[in-house]
């Protein structure tokens, strides 16, 4: 509670007569220091995205997150199991399910051998399932980690360790942590973009690109393919363009002069929040329109304007990327195949499988490769145990796959080996800890000192975990 004098001081402040005396000069000055904070970044408070140079020499500076919602079957994508066809309808080896957790299935359910061929790609000779042919013709620029795990075997606290390093609601996510130690590099977009497609949306919801306990300003804004790119940024009806401004302005000037008295910083936070939404009226019709891309580069992703698909959002990524968003994740939830495994791998592939391809190509022609790490994967893999009769398979945190390309990453490199039934990660175990202690490597950034205290300790995207995966590293 504030005490008195603090009260009266504000009512002074806030008096009807002094705000009409002193508004206009009140505004330009607001104006003048926000315009100083962009320009410099060294004003305090003013604007808490200004970029920032890592701690360390960084070999990418953007991302882009291609989270496969739902977990895709490793076993049927990218790690070819044999031994698993030779043994498709036999029981597992007891020894193998000794302590063992399912979401819905009996441990004990008979193997199922994958239905798909495998080809080599590349002259790397990466080896993946005959369904992703566009993938695999970049084999040669991706790194494959085969030995992933996890800590949990349902999609919301899974898919929310992967964004946020806890199972637990409330973290800051991945490119939160990113927005929060790099800021962003253009003043008129969000530094943290986050889209979706696919059958539904992430079943950790929002939880997935909470800025949690740092400064809201790191939230991952939501953007649509189709209509409206960001909810609510189109005017009412009778609402100018002036007349927002002077709204904001005069919003603007009383949430400074409460700064100025209580020093909460997400007070900050909230008058970035307002000037962003107002640069973005102008610029985000702009850039989420991809009918402005040439029509040779709209058939190589497969997007068609005006619908809503991954290969939409995959070019309206390289499209932020290009104009300086720091962080961009694009889920696609619709790979939780307890049946029809067969039919619906198909069909995902089929979304997601040129789109993914074109993406590297693109960067790669126009010199953004190097710079922009790509991240493919979902929260966990799939059961080597059928599910469903015959042609599906349960939740796996035991092992799966995700690869990695651009940025500073090692093309054409296996890391990791799973056991011949694709049930545990056997040799160069990576868990999700690593993988994002590795990201922010990348980034320019020791894992162990991008912090933030909060709750009376400080608390870092890993937690007390994590060890970089060099042997991934370009």
């Amino acid at each position: 509670m504030l005490p008195l004098s603090t009260l009266a001081d504000l009512q002074r402040s806030y008096s009807r007569r002094w705000f009409m005396k002193e508004c206009g000069l009140g505004l330009g000055s607001v104006a003048l220091a926000s315009m100083l904070g962009e320009a410099q970044g060294a004003v305090p408070g003013v604007n808490p995205q200004a970029p920032k140079a890592p701690p360390f020499p960084a070999k990418a500076k953007n991302v882009i997150f291609l989270f496969m919602g739902g977990a895709p079957s490793h076993i049927d994508l990218f790690d070819n199991k044999p031994v698993l066809r030779e043994m498709d309808g036999k029981s597992p080896p007891a020894e193998l399910l000794k302590g063992y957790q399912s979401a819905f299935i009996r441990p004990e359910n008979k193997l199922l051998g994958s239905k798909f061929a495998f080809k080599h790609y590349g002259q790397s000779g990466m080896e993946m399932a005959e369904i992703l042919p566009h993938i695999g013709s970049h084999a040669d620029d991706i790194a494959f980690i085969r030995s992933m795990h996890t800590d949990a075997f349902n999609h919301a606290p899974a898919q929310i360790l992967m964004s946020t390093g806890s199972q637990q609601f409330g973290r800051p996510s991945l490119g939160s942590w990113v927005s929060y130690g790099l800021g962003s590099e253009n003043a008129n977009l969000p530094g943290f973009v986050v889209m979706s497609s696919g059958t539904k949306g992430p079943s950790g919801g929002n939880a997935n690109w909470s800025s949690g306990f740092l400064p809201t300003v790191h939230d991952g804004v939501t953007f649509n393919s189709t209509g409206d790119p960001v909810l609510y940024l189109s005017n009412p009806k009778g609402i100018t363009r002036e007349a927002q401004r002077r709204t904001i302005d005069a919003v603007n000037f009383l949430n400074h002069k409460r700064y100025e008295s209580i020093g909460d910083p997400e007070i900050n936070s909230r008058v970035a929040a307002f000037e962003m939404a107002f640069r973005m009226q102008d610029v985000a019709p702009e850039v989420t329109d991809i009918s402005l891309e040439p029509a040779s580069v709209r058939e190589m992703y497969g997007a068609e304007p005006g619908k809503s698909s991954f290969a939409n959002n995959c070019l309206l990524a390289r499209r932020l990327i290009e104009r300086g968003v720091r962080f961009v994740e694009l889920f696609h939830e619709s790979w939780d195949q307890h049946g029809n495994l067969v039919g619906g791998l198909k069909k995902n592939c089929l979304d997601v499988d040129k789109a993914c391809a074109a993406l590297i190509q693109d960067l790669k022609q126009r010199g953004l490769l190097d710079e922009t790490l790509i991240i493919w994967g979902g929260e966990f893999g799939r059961t080597p145990m059928v599910q469903g009769g015959s042609d599906g398979r349960d939740h796996h945190p035991n092992a799966f796959t995700m690869w990695m390309a651009g940025g500073g990453v090692k093309g054409g490199v296996q890391l990791g080996k799973t056991d011949e039934l694709g049930f545990n990660a056997v040799e160069d175990r990576v868990h999700v800890h690593d993988l994002n202690a590795t990201i922010l490597h990348l980034l320019g950034f020791d894992h162990t000192k991008l912090v933030h205290r909060a709750q009376g300790r400080d608390f870092r995207l890993t937690d007390v975990h994590g060890h970089v995966v060099r042997k991934v590293l370009a």
